[in-house]
């Protein structure tokens, strides 16, 4: 906390004699490499370099000789653009977060000050999706969405139901959020550089429309079982009336 406010007092200082941008904020997942572009392109430039909140120097270049220095522990991990005079660092770990600083040092009596707050971040693990109760009848499935700090609890009706969203802000921006479809509810989770999800993918009232189906077969079944002798009732009718009426004209 000290060599934090030590910081922005110096970068206070500085920025009286100094341009200073404002701080930009970057997320990294770790493992993982980050680029820390110039916001200013300098018209003239002498020296660039990069520090951590510790005030330790990170990086060095001198224009004019073209040279490169990385310093420890940071120096099997850097990459350096001469052309965009961009910084990238690999292989960042969590003891890498926290503020860095980079000032341009040119011919003019006026340096340039870029800061950026780099935090590295674990990825997300991914949510579990667990149906509590399926009512085919109804074609309703009640269902939690989990993570470790979110939960969503949610129905699942006639193959839809309402997208949810739940936001946490403990450790960065964790979302948690859910939709539906005919064919599978997705359970989405993610963080500033990450993203998982848990899905079922399968259409969960197959049962009642199979049970539909075969109702609707079992009804044409039954009318066709009906239909037979009623038609040849019908037929024999006919046939006995013909006939019937067929002697009558012979009589007459």
């Amino acid at each position: 906390m000290a060599i934090n406010l030590l910081l922005n007092f110096l970068l206070f200082l500085l920025t009286a004699k100094t341009g200073f941008s404002a701080e930009i904020s970057k997320f990294v997942q770790t493992g993982a490499s980050v680029q820390l572009d110039l916001q200013t392109q300098p018209l003239d430039l002498d020296d660039i370099t990069w520090k951590n909140e510790k005030t330790e120097k990170v990086f060095k270049y001198n224009y004019e000789l073209k040279k490169i220095r990385p310093f420890p522990p940071y120096q099997d991990r850097i990459e350096f653009n001469e052309s965009s005079f961009s910084l990238t660092m690999k292989n960042m770990q969590k003891t890498d977060s926290g503020l860095y600083t980079v000032t341009i040092t040119g011919a003019s009596s006026i340096d340039i000050v870029d800061v950026y707050r780099v935090s590295v971040i674990d990825a997300v693990e991914a949510p579990v999706l667990t149906v509590n109760s399926n009512s085919s009848d109804s074609c309703t499935v009640n269902f939690t969405c989990k993570t470790q700090d979110l939960i969503i609890n949610s129905s699942y009706q006639i193959n839809a139901c309402s997208p949810e969203k739940v936001i946490s802000q403990k450790n960065y921006t964790l979302i948690l959020s859910l939709h539906c479809s005919e064919e599978s509810i997705i359970c989405n989770y993610s963080n500033p550089v990450s993203w998982k999800e848990d899905k079922i993918d399968k259409q969960l009232c197959v049962k009642n429309n199979v049970n539909e189906a075969q109702d609707a077969q079992l009804s044409l079944e039954w009318l066709g079982f009906l239909a037979a002798p009623i038609l040849i009732g019908i037929i024999l009718a006919v046939w006995f009336y013909r006939k019937r009426t067929g002697s009558r004209n012979e009589d007459d």
